[in-house]
């Protein structure tokens, strides 16, 4: 089960560091995550180029060349960062009972400060 999810904000743990050309330590927002690979993109973070062929729109412009987007990296690879902190984290979950209708409410919690997220 994954404890990050889409819009999080979260913090790259391993990898070359940034003076070295990686990217850890970076911290950028969560776009997806692919459930089936335990994988997650991250904005701005394992940047690679891609060559798309040359296309056409309707209108006539051209499409394609080479195109840089985000590649997926392993959700071990990351922590969520706390928001009250902004340091990384690990993810705690809370069950509340709710009175009036008497379901049990599970809400994310950082374990350093135990503040929801």
């Amino acid at each position: 089960m994954a404890n990050i999810k889409k819009g999080d904000l979260v913090q790259i743990m391993t990898g070359a560091t940034t003076a070295r050309g990686g990217y850890r330590g970076k911290q950028g927002t969560v776009l997806a995550v692919i459930k089936e690979t335990d994988k997650v993109i991250v904005e701005g973070v394992n940047l690679v180029k891609k060559h798309q062929k040359i296309g056409q729109t309707d209108r006539g412009s051209k499409t394609g060349g080479i195109i840089t987007i985000e590649a997926p990296i392993h959700i071990s690879n990351v922590a969520l960062i706390d928001p009250s902190t902004k340091k990384p984290t690990k993810v705690g979950y809370l069950l509340e009972k709710d009175a009036t209708t008497g379901k049990i409410k599970k809400t994310r919690v950082a374990r350093k400060t135990g503040k929801a997220i």
